[in-house]
């Protein structure tokens, strides 16, 4: 396989959080960004109160203001995150606060002494969005950057796109194609790279269960170039919006704007964000209470880490940690011991369904008995929730549309176990060749002893 193309036009300039100086950060970056954190780690809001001083700052901020207007504003700001120190002391949200104060007020140059009187609170019209370019008009947004495969070398070989999906009581298919069942409750980040960033946040499908299902969905595309301004997409159970949360349905205001734009497929149910500046197609579900998960993603931007980072937590590029996995076989095998059971008892299982009948009802929607047809099975046994059926069949359809190998469509069991088996032997070549060198090392220590 060839190595992963530099574009050397890529300078992204904001990242996942609000630190250090690269990407001078607004005060709208700020607040977009604290939102994020309070959304995937709810419990800020129970004892740290950085959401009240986020709001505060967020009603009586304007950017394009007086000068001294908004210093006054940030001071305040201060002062409020200042005060929570005790109960927000650890919290991300509450360091990021303090990181992006301080850049604010280096770039405002506002000073540390002065009032800090709220400005009374004002709530301005937002300005409408920017009206979406229909495809035809796909000359008109921007540069050749902005349009991935126009902006890679002449006479090269095309991207290589792979898949990866989250859905159910989750389930996640990795960009390997490795898939796996996993318990990862509460929040986890499946994407993570120079251009984009993905987390979700999974609650309990059924009390004491292991099972759980994607409730938040949190996506930021990080400006780029001339292309789009940082956008962050925001959803939860119930709320599936047909825009980003600043509104709008595209990148912003630059040239490149619309090569990233939110699309409503079915309202409430079914929206796909296109980001063709980066030849990223995204999709996102709501099936009965919970989320689903689809992406396209060109190699070279999957594998577009950041420096410093080791990528180790990223689901959609290495799973699940080892000890967040379910073993379907041995749900299976428990399964049919309490089928069997439940036949002398004449009763059926916990939640409505036998092994049987869950298989019947996964084959009316998926028919061929891969790991998504399993899933099926897996989450009706596990949380008795019919709508189960139709994540599998709707993350099944997601794969045939967004996966670039029509012969890896359907996994099936022996797949996943030789895909295992084989990380199994990585792992133990790994830990063998790390206690030969202990040992190595042990006796050369002796030597110079003697």
């Amino acid at each position: 396989m060839q190595p992963p193309r530099e574009r050397s036009e890529v300078r992204p300039r904001a990242g996942w959080m609000v630190m250090g100086k690269r990407g001078r950060p607004s005060a709208l970056d700020v607040c977009r960004v604290l939102a994020v954190f309070l959304s995937l780690f709810p419990s800020v809001s129970l004892q740290c109160k950085i959401l009240k001083c986020n709001s505060e700052f967020w009603a009586s901020t304007s950017i394009s203001g007086p000068e001294e207007e908004f210093c006054t504003a940030l001071r305040a700001y201060n002062s409020c995150v200042r005060r929570t120190a005790r109960t927000c002391r650890g919290d991300l949200a509450y360091h990021s606060a303090q990181h992006g104060i301080e850049d604010l007020m280096t770039q405002h140059n506002c000073s540390k002494e002065g009032p800090t009187s709220q400005p009374r609170a004002r709530t301005p019209l937002p300005p409408p969005p920017p009206p979406l370019l229909p495809d035809s008009q796909e000359r008109s947004d921007g540069p050749e950057v902005c349009q991935y495969e126009r902006s890679l070398p002449r006479n090269t070989a095309p991207p290589n796109y792979t898949h990866c999906g989250f859905f159910g009581d989750p389930h996640l298919r990795t960009f390997g194609d490795e898939f796996q069942t996993c318990k990862v409750e509460g929040a986890w980040p499946l994407i993570h790279n120079k251009y984009l960033s993905v987390q979700v946040t999974n609650t309990p499908v059924v009390p004491g269960s292991l099972a759980t299902a994607t409730s938040k969905l949190t996506i930021i595309f990080k400006n780029f170039q001339e292309c789009v301004d940082q956008k962050m997409y925001h959803a939860e159970t119930d709320e599936l919006p047909a825009a980003f949360a600043d509104g709008s349905k595209n990148g912003g205001d630059r040239h490149g704007a619309n090569t990233l734009r939110v699309v409503e497929k079915v309202p409430g149910q079914h929206v796909e964000i296109q980001a063709r500046y980066i030849g990223t197609t995204i999709v996102v579900r709501q099936v009965g209470r919970y989320l689903t998960f689809a992406v396209r993603m060109p190699e070279e931007v999957v594998n577009s880490v950041e420096e410093g980072d080791n990528q180790d937590l990223y689901l959609c590029l290495h799973g699940c940690p080892a000890n967040q996995r379910i073993d379907f076989r041995n749900f299976k095998a428990r399964a049919a011991e309490a089928q069997i059971a439940s036949r002398t008892r004449s009763s059926t299982a916990a939640h409505g369904f036998t092994y049987q009948s869950a298989k019947v009802k996964c084959k009316e929607r998926l028919p061929v008995e891969d790991l998504y047809f399993q899933s099926c099975v897996f989450d009706l046994l596990s949380s008795g929730d019919i709508n189960f059926t139709m994540a599998a069949y709707y993350a099944f359809e997601d794969v045939k549309v967004l996966h670039s190998n029509s012969n890896r469509h359907h996994i099936f069991e022996k797949d996943a176990f030789i895909n295992n088996a084989a990380q199994r032997v990585k792992d133990f070549h790994s830990l063998l060749f790390l206690n030969v060198l202990a040992v190595l090392l042990w006796i050369e220590c002796c030597t110079v002893h003697l």
